[in-house]
């Protein structure tokens, strides 16, 4: 968890005890919202997917988004509650969540995404999906300021998201989702992959695969 990095950092522990949370990007220093301090902040190279429903379904459902794409905002508010209501809520599948920047904006696709996989890491998969319709739902006017009030609304802290954000903290592992896209054949977003084959990002499309897949 990446608040076993932060208590390292606060003893004093270099960057070299650290691993595989090694590097760092440029886009620390300056002002968050709510008077938050953008400070340099080191990179994370591995974080499992987001889950939702049973991790050991037998129906495997993958979901590629990207913050600033505007059809994702579509399927977020109009399918995946058809899909949670029909199948992830009961435990009939296992719904992953992953990251495709485009980018749609090549500022908060990159962004969003990585204060997104920030509450992921400090406050678990359930705090995280939260988090992403809440941020979906600002798409128009994100900010930092956006991103704090979506991390304070699932109990995350406000300061250490934005900071996750303006570095891009979690850029690595949002690449290592793009790369798998490419290996599947997703070119566009939303994507969606029943036990690996391309469906329809719809009710209809998603239900037919699933109930063949069951």
């Amino acid at each position: 968890m990446r608040q076993t990095r932060r208590r390292l950092l606060a003893a004093g522990v270099g960057l070299a005890g650290l691993g595989g949370l090694a590097g760092c990007l440029g886009g620390g220093g300056g002002s968050g919202a709510d008077g938050c301090e953008i400070t340099d902040e080191p990179t994370v190279s591995e974080l499992s997917p987001p889950v939702a429903g049973s991790p050991d379904a037998g129906v495997t459902v993958m979901a590629f988004e990207d913050f600033a794409c505007p059809h994702c905002r579509t399927y977020q508010a109009e399918v995946l509650p058809a899909i949670r209501e029909e199948y992830i809520d009961s435990g009939r599948i296992r719904y992953e969540h992953h990251d495709l920047p485009i980018p749609v904006d090549e500022k908060w696709s990159w962004w969003v995404a990585s204060a997104a996989r920030g509450v992921q890491d400090t406050v678990g998969d359930d705090a995280f999906f939260d988090f992403v319709d809440r941020a979906f739902e600002r798409q128009d006017d994100y900010s930092l300021s956006a991103i704090a009030d979506a991390a304070s609304a699932v109990d995350a802290e406000p300061c250490p998201v934005q900071n996750d954000a303006a570095n891009e903290v979690y850029r690595p592992v949002l690449e290592t989702d793009r790369s798998r896209a490419s290996d599947l054949g997703i070119q566009g977003t939303p994507g969606v992959v029943v036990n690996g084959r391309i469906v329809e990002a719809s009710v209809s499309g998603i239900r037919s695969a699933v109930e063949r897949a069951l």
